[in-house]
Formats: C-alpha cells, structure tokens, sequence
C-alpha cells in the first residue's frame, strides 16, 4: 500500500529564494521542451518527439547552463519532462475516445508549483531520526530544510515532492507500507446517499449536514475579489489582494477536506460494509446544451443554465469526489468492503412494496409512495436502496 503524507516546510530566507529559483528552473524546462515539440511537428514533417529523446538531451543542456540548469537533480528534471509527456499522452487518449481535449500549454512561473523527486536518496533525502527533535529534508540546491513534522511516517519513503501553495511550501512524501492491521469486524452494514441539503443520509436514518463551506466564504470573497478590480496591475496592493484570495480559496479547501476525512473515518470504523451511489460527477456537472428558436434563427430559448450554475456550485462545493476518494482509501486500510452501485431509482423505488414511480417523490425532502402509502424521508429511502443493491452486488461477487 502507498500512503502519501504532506508537511509544512519552515525555510529560511535563503532557502525560499533557492526554492523559488528550483521552480522557476523546471518551469522553463517544462516550457522548452513543450515548445521543442510543438515545432518538431509543426516544421518538421509533423514529427513526434517522445520522453527518451528529450531526456537524452539533459546532459548537454546542464553542462551549456550549469549555473541554472545543472544546479538541480538530474533525476527531478527528468519527472519534470516524464510530467510533460503524461500531458501529451492524456491529451492523445482524450482525441482517441472522441473527446476535445485542450492542448498541452505553457506554465507561467506562478502555475507551475511543485517539482518531484522520484526516489529518496536521489537529489533529495528524508531525514527523520527518532532523536533529533527537528525533522529536515535534504533538497540538492538547496540545503536541509526545516520541516514541521505533525505524525510519524510509517514505511519507506519512495518519492518525495516540494510544492508551493501561496506563500508557504510542502513537502508530500510518499511511503510504501506493508499490509495494515484491519479494524476490528463491527458487523454493520450502511448504505449512503449524497445530497446537497444533507451531505449524506445513511440507510439508518442519521444524516450528516452539509457544512457548504464555500458559501460561507463566499462574502468575504466577493469583496477580496472585488478590490483586486480595483487594484492596478503589477502593484504591492494588488499581490497583497491576490495572496489574501489565495488564503481564502485555500482555507474553504483545507475545511472541505477535513470534514470529509472526519465523515469518511466516522463510516469506516462502525461499519463493515459500505455501499454508495456510484455518481458521475463530470457529467452531473455539464451545462445544459443551448435551446435554438425554430421561429427566430440566431436565438436562443431559455434553458435553465442560470439555476443549472447554482447546482453546479453546491455539488462542487459539497465535495462528494474527495469524500468518495477518502472513503475508499481509507476503508482500503481498515479492511472495510466499499461498494458503488447504479443510482437509477434510489430515491424513487419503495423500499416496503418496490413500486417504482417518479410520483413515489413529491419534493426534493418528502418520500409518498403511491402505491402502498409508505411514508419516509427521501434520502433515507435512496440510501436503503443503494444498501440492498450493494449486498446484491457483494453477494453475486462472492458467489
């Protein structure tokens, strides 16, 4: 199992500067090598050039910049063009499957924040020792930088990566451990529903509000935003404003993880069993295609993009990916079973009689089943379902 782990770094003055110059390096690798493609096709008799080349080139572009260039890991400027070549790659598969993909672009010195190591040991070094209180990392260029370690790091760090956020710096490690020691079987079953009002609702009836922590952010970003309009471009004010929206973006990110971690953790340690909606979230996420005037060309009919947007804003700020993405890494190390099934009808099949019917559901709350007369609360009845539809799977699974 890979586990990754993320700490504060406490540079000094010096250090930060050289961070900056190593980001500001590998920015303009990324870009030359990215342009270098672009005119080998385009010039070239629409020629292709691949990782192995452009890394073969390393060595002479080193020893022509050593001041710059040659100053940094050789094996970190490498997954810096391996990061370039997954970007054409992605790009190729997205055309393939049909999809209109943007094309690979150039990184600004301030979009391009982070720079990978790919083994420890290699340009870099982990030093955690049980009896030094202070925890460093090695980074060549730099020096042994300062690191705010808040937990233990269990197993072997295989890579190690330094990213920038704003003003302050990372380093993520990751670390390849053995198998986890499973929680203790509870002999519970749960099955989840997703929602907006409620940013879950279990098959048992318990709900877990939805803190929407974007909209309780959203004044004091409408006004940051609305002095940066204000401000004149490339002006002391006008970074201060920039960083301060930054630090608000980054703060809704940090609660809306926390409170997925929380809410994951709670699941994964009373149940052994977990079932869960298996959502599409980019397509849920789509603008609605435009409605064209048969009557008038060149007009439009409405099409509820306006009240389409504002969902759009809370399923993106309940954050139901992260959550779905912590809830299966972490049932992975408890020795928990995670499920997703197909939502179709969850909220409107009746869990007493399984009469179907979109009439089964008067409002986004009320569950009325038309045929039998049961009564219960929407999400709760989606999530009852996704739970039996969940052991069904399971069963045929292991049969």
């Amino acid at each position: 199992m890979i586990r990754a782990y993320k700490f504060l770094m406490r540079p000094t003055v010096g250090q930060a500067q050289a961070l900056g110059e190593m980001l500001r390096d590998h920015c303009s690798l990324y870009n030359g090598a990215l342009q270098e493609r672009r005119d080998a096709y385009r010039h070239v008799s629409k020629t292709s050039i691949k990782y192995g080349q452009q890394s073969a080139q390393l060595k002479d572009i080193r020893a022509f910049d050593p001041q710059r260039q040659g100053r940094w890991s050789f094996s970190s400027q490498q997954a810096t063009l391996r990061r370039l070549d997954k970007a054409f790659a992605a790009f190729f598969r997205r055309v393939k499957a049909g999809q209109t993909p943007g094309y690979p672009r150039f990184r600004g010195v301030n979009r391009f924040d982070t720079v990978e190591f790919p083994k420890d040991g290699d340009g870099c070094r982990w030093d955690s020792t049980p009896h030094d209180p202070v925890t460093r990392v090695r980074l060549q260029g730099v020096g042994h930088v300062k690191v705010n370690q808040h937990r233990p790091v269990a197993g072997r760090v295989k890579t190690v990566s330094v990213k920038r956020e704003g003003n302050r710096w990372y380093v993520i490690l990751t670390a390849e451990q053995g198998d986890c020691e499973p929680l203790p079987p509870t002999g519970s079953v749960v099955g989840i529903d997703l929602g907006i009002a409620n940013f879950l609702a279990d098959s048992g009836g318990e709900f877990v509000p939805n803190p929407r922590h974007a909209r309780a952010a959203a004044a004091k970003l409408e006004a940051a935003q609305q002095a940066l309009s204000r401000c004149k471009r490339r002006s002391n004010r006008r970074g201060k404003t920039i960083r301060k929206i930054e630090d608000l973006h980054r703060k809704v990110r940090r609660q809306r993880l926390d409170h997925a971690h929380k809410a994951a953790l709670g699941l994964v340690r009373e149940h052994d069993f977990i079932a869960h909606e298996d959502l599409k979230i980019r397509n849920m996420l789509a603008a609605p295609a435009p409605k064209p005037d048969p009557d008038q060309p060149g007009v439009f009919l409405p099409n509820g993009a306006a009240a389409k947007a504002g969902l759009n804003r809370s399923i993106s700020d309940a954050g139901w990916g992260v959550f779905l993405t912590i809830l299966h890494a972490k049932a992975e190390s408890a020795g928990r079973e995670v499920i997703a099934v197909d939502p179709r009808n969850t909220s409107r099949e009746c869990p007493e009689c399984g009469h179907t019917a979109k009439e089964n559901r008067p409002t986004q709350e009320k569950f009325h089943c038309v045929a039998c007369g049961h009564r219960a609360h929407a999400d709760t009845v989606g999530a009852i379902n996704v739970l039996r539809a969940g052991l069904v799977r399971r069963d045929a699974r292991q049969g």
